[in-house]
């Protein structure tokens, strides 16, 4: 049976090869401090479940050093020129975008039909389902567009140099959230919020839940961390305790809210950092810039979602 360790392995694998190939880029004056980088991620997902919490505390510190002293630096790997894309994208057009259209389309398969099939861990049926098609698209560009061999692993490596240090927040970022409750983080918020909110104001509670969740998100990176916080804080013991507010409403709308404050953070590198990496943007905050004005009527719109819809 095919479980999450075999989708960690594939990911240490990667982080691996990048270690390795950072170690001989001479065009990277920092070279040496992207292969600790990259290597220390792949030691994470090799041996995070081994390490004990010590020794994954010791790695993450590690890793922070690395980031916060300006070891990580940017490299030239031997990648096809812009000419020799543009052609190739004159030449395919929007067929270039069917490979990546598979992992969605595997990811939704699996999750469908492979849960009962005894094949695959049907706890992480989606995550398995994702690297395999990840794996099937790879296949399939290799067979079709018939790059270098080591091509994926050099243009993965540029992206991730690219990136730099913030391709690790949603996996801390995540640990973090789970931190947070374990701590009882939610019940301290909702001291301070229960002091802050006018009693009897529903409409004041909404608007602490719903903008809360966002200014959360803005901090942690993660909607998904921050929503545990928020909702023992305010969404559970206020909006639907005290108010009697449907549940269902409350978090769902509670959650899109946490959303708005992923489009206005560079906390959430995989949404913000990446695609300005990918575009190769100037200004390293474009995407966040073009979408604020998206993410403020949005909030709005969802706290009165909430307010209208819930009581």
């Amino acid at each position: 049976m095919i479980t999450l360790a075999w989708l960690y392995a594939l990911a240490g694998a990667t982080f691996a090869a990048f270690a390795l190939l950072s170690v001989r880029d001479r065009t990277n004056k920092r070279r040496l401090g992207n292969f600790a980088f990259w290597a220390l991620i792949a030691a994470s997902f090799f041996l995070g479940d081994r390490l004990g919490d010590l020794g994954n505390g010791l790695l993450v510190l590690c890793l922070v050093g690395l980031a916060g002293f300006g070891a990580l630096g940017r490299g030239d790997p031997p990648t096809t020129s812009a000419a020799e894309r543009a052609r190739s994208a004159e030449r395919r057009g929007n067929a270039l975008f069917l490979p990546a259209l598979i992992i969605p389309a595997t990811a939704l398969i699996g999750t469908l039909f492979l849960k009962t099939s005894g094949l695959i861990d049907p706890k992480q049926v989606t995550l398995i389902s994702l690297g395999i098609g990840v794996l099937i698209a790879l296949a399939v560009c290799y067979v079709w567009l018939r790059p270098p061999l080591l091509a994926p692993l050099h243009e993965g490596r540029r992206l991730m140099d690219s990136v730099g240090w913030a391709s690790a927040l949603p996996q801390m970022l995540a640990a973090l959230g789970a931190v947070f409750a374990l701590a009882g983080v939610g019940e301290v918020v909702g001291g301070i919020a229960g002091q802050a909110i006018p009693e009897g104001s529903l409409f004041a509670a909404v608007a602490a839940y719903a903008i809360g969740m966002a200014l959360f998100t803005m901090i942690m990176g993660n909607a998904f961390a921050a929503f545990p916080v928020m909702t023992a804080a305010i969404g559970l013991p206020i909006l639907v305790g005290h108010y009697h507010g449907d549940a269902a409403v409350v978090c769902a709308i509670g959650m899109l809210s946490g959303f708005c404050g992923t489009l206005m953070t560079p906390m959430a590198a995989n949404f913000n950092i990446v695609p300005a990496a990918l575009l190769e943007l100037k200004d390293r905050n474009g995407v966040i810039k073009a979408q604020i004005g998206t993410a403020i009527p949005l909030l709005c719109a969802n706290l009165f979602l909430i307010y209208f819809l819930a009581f």
